[in-house]
């Protein structure tokens, strides 16, 4: 979460503080990052109080849903989703919400595929929380920025692949680098869309 002043008529974004909450520490040491270890995200009451005063969240935890039933699904990226969002929510009325969702996500809530119908109902859900601005961003296929840790563990399996794929079809997926920055644009100069596709993603990382 980021607590951000917008100063000049560019309306550049200096941040004032961030902070992360982890389930152990990220290893990063900076003079405008605090961090938070708390162990189950299922219930973060404890630390509502440690959450006031923040312009942003961006939300980035999920899970893929190879190999698990709807019900476990859903309770790790619906309702995990919904717990930390409403409490931001009531902490934070001037919050914008920046959700990490998934390209081909159902927003109708009724197609086949299990895991688009839970993340269409979680941004629906999210943008009826009176947070100042909702914005549910759909990547597609990543790209890891080289060097990060902490990334999937197929993305070096797989990651070959990207430029081959976005060479045909442009749109179909983006840097995590761009993905980062089209978040903090986002919350910093605002767009007209709640729902970020690839092209928005790359029309707001410029």
């Amino acid at each position: 979460m980021a607590k951000v002043c917008y100063t000049n008529a560019f309306y550049q974004m200096n941040v004032a503080e961030i902070l992360v909450i982890n389930r152990k520490p990220c290893g990063v040491i900076h003079p405008k990052l605090k961090e938070i270890i708390h162990n189950d995200f299922f219930d973060i009451s404890p630390i509502a109080q440690q959450l006031t005063g923040y312009d942003a969240c961006f939300f980035c935890l999920g899970v893929s849903s190879i190999g698990m039933k709807e019900p476990e699904y859903t309770r790790l990226t619906y309702t995990l989703t919904m717990h930390v969002a409403q409490v931001l929510a009531k902490q934070n009325i001037d919050m914008q919400f920046c959700y990490i969702s998934g390209a081909s996500t159902d927003s109708t809530e009724k197609g086949r595929q299990m895991w688009a119908r839970v993340k269409g109902k979680t941004e629906n859900d999210l943008m009826k929380l009176p947070f100042k601005k909702v914005y549910a961003f759909r990547p597609g296929m990543l790209k890891a920025t080289k060097g990060l840790k902490n990334t999937l563990s197929y993305y070096k399996y797989f990651g070959w692949l990207y430029p081959v794929i976005t060479t045909f079809f442009p749109n179909a997926g983006c840097t995590l680098q761009q993905l980062g920055l089209a978040m903090i644009n986002a919350v910093d100069k605002g767009y007209d869309k709640n729902i970020i596709e690839v092209k928005d993603i790359k029309i707001l990382a410029k």
